[in-house]
């Protein structure tokens, strides 16, 4: 059992996908850090006219109308060196299925299979591959920023990210890609999370992620933790009926 002691360990060893070193901050730059896309290529589009480097939360794709266009725009900050993404759960099954694995087909993931022709899937699959599921930065404030998909767990302040398995998402990288589910489904049909992990965020720690549209004014939504650290939720429900949202932050 880790420190945070509500996470189970283990009881199966995965088989990990080798892959090339994950992408990472280039020191000294500036950042815009940018919520869920979901297919929202237009607003993505205008996220990306920036001379900031842009950290995407993860779920570049499914929902909104042109998912394929959203990862060309990911991948083209990516070649020229402006920007990367960290691994979402929606890009992580996707690339299962690109990977030829089952996964469970939704029309929203068909949607997106649909618009990749090969090159582009080839490329997704290699990128997702790539996607760090978190990153750590000091900032110039002297504060540390910790950027995640889905929620924090503490070993995330002294390990580094492991590839994705093959097979199913346990412990650290679990609390990466979905947060914390409490195991009951909500009104909506979605997993209900607990945000009780936001109390475990140290002082002098912000956590940005996505994954939970928890805004109820149309901006990021921040909560503070018992802890003394504080989250920023950037999923404003873009791609699903609601708008993008980026927070910049100079070098």
């Amino acid at each position: 059992m880790s420190a945070d002691s509500d996470l189970p360990d283990e009881f199966a060893a995965p088989t990990w996908v080798e892959a090339p070193p994950p992408r990472a901050i280039p020191p000294g730059v500036g950042l815009r850090v940018v919520g869920d896309v979901h297919g929202d290529a237009r607003a993505f589009a205008a996220a990306a006219q920036t001379d900031l480097f842009v950290v995407q939360l993860g779920d570049l794709t499914d929902s909104g109308p042109d998912s394929a266009e959203a990862l060309r725009i990911m991948f083209r900050l990516i070649d020229q060196g402006r920007g990367l993404f960290v691994l979402g759960n929606h890009d992580l099954k996707l690339g299962r299925a690109l990977a030829g694995r089952e996964v469970r087909m939704d029309a929203a993931l068909a949607a997106t299979l649909s618009q990749l022709e090969p090159e582009l899937a080839n490329r997704a699959l290699a990128e997702i591959r790539r996607a760090p599921a978190w990153l750590v930065r000091a900032q110039p404030d002297g504060g540390t920023a910790l950027f995640v998909h889905g929620g924090f767990h503490t070993d995330m302040l002294t390990q580094s990210p492991p590839p994705a398995p093959e097979g199913r998402v346990h412990g650290i990288l679990a609390r990466a890609l979905f947060g914390e589910p409490t195991g009951r489904i909500q009104t909506n049909g979605y997993p209900e999370r607990s945000l009780r992990w936001v109390d475990r965020i140290p002082n002098g720690l912000t956590v940005y992620c996505g994954h939970d549209t928890r805004s109820t004014d149309g901006r990021p939504y921040v909560r503070r933790g018992n802890g003394g650290g504080m989250a920023v939720f950037l999923d404003t429900g873009a791609g699903k009926g609601g708008h993008l949202s980026w927070m910049d932050f100079p070098p």
